[in-house]
């Protein structure tokens, strides 16, 4: 079992929302399955990430609106917070050692740091079945996000994939667990700096239980 799921016990239910599978809540944007899109945060704005059905991933990724270049690391986020697990205090760091931003709210506590967004070279390679034919992608949807702001393709790294349960055993063998998310489970960042925030509905069906369901995603300006 992921040792996220004991570091940060959470509720007995997911917080109430209004909406549910056939839409968001007033106030809420719904991310279509297996689709992404970007999002503009100014300092003190706040970010969060729904999961409206239950068991979804959504991966997260941040730039600098200033400076593109400078993009989220979970290497030094791993780092600086000394742990491979982030949930309500969690600093999320750049490559260029900034506080781009801070985990504010959080009712799963369970999100991994260590893998890439799925591309198509993930399906084709882990998933055989599958025969090489075209899938919708992580990667492909943040490129589609980003590119419009001038991120390179090339410079899209490991994501923060919220709500994924990924886990090693004591052989350092990775294992993917179901989303432990219930309808209603959320994921809120607060902005340190002017960010362009790539978000997905992630597309791979192992890492969301077998079904890709939709993301709802909320912003609360500062000002």
């Amino acid at each position: 079992m992921n040792p996220a799921r004991t570091r940060y016990p959470r509720a007995e239910q997911a917080p109430p929302y209004a909406g549910g599978p056939d839409g968001p809540a007033d106030g809420w944007w719904r991310i279509p399955p297996q689709t992404g899109l970007a999002v503009e945060l100014a300092p003190g704005d706040r970010l969060t990430l729904l999961d409206p059905c239950g068991e979804q991933v959504s991966d997260l990724y941040l730039v600098a609106a200033d400076d593109v270049a400078e993009q989220f690391s979970s290497g030094r986020t791993t780092d600086f917070g000394n742990s491979v697990y982030v949930s309500t205090g969690s600093v999320l760091w750049s490559n260029r050692s900034t506080r781009l931003a801070e985990v504010v709210d959080d009712t799963v506590g369970v999100h991994d740091l260590t893998l890439t967004p799925c591309s198509q070279a993930t399906f084709d390679v882990l998933y055989p079945d599958l025969g090489g034919a075209p899938h919708p992608s992580c990667f492909a949807n943040l490129v589609g996000a980003l590119e419009p702001y001038g991120v390179d393709p090339d410079r899209i790294g490991v994501t923060l994939n919220v709500f994924m349960d990924v886990w090693t055993d004591e052989r350092g063998e990775l294992h993917i667990d179901p989303p432990p998310t219930r309808p209603g489970d959320r994921f809120t960042i607060e902005a340190r700096v002017p960010l362009v925030a790539g978000v997905t509905a992630c597309s791979a069906e192992k890492s969301n239980n077998g079904t890709c369901t939709p993301i709802d995603l909320r912003v609360e300006r500062a000002g």
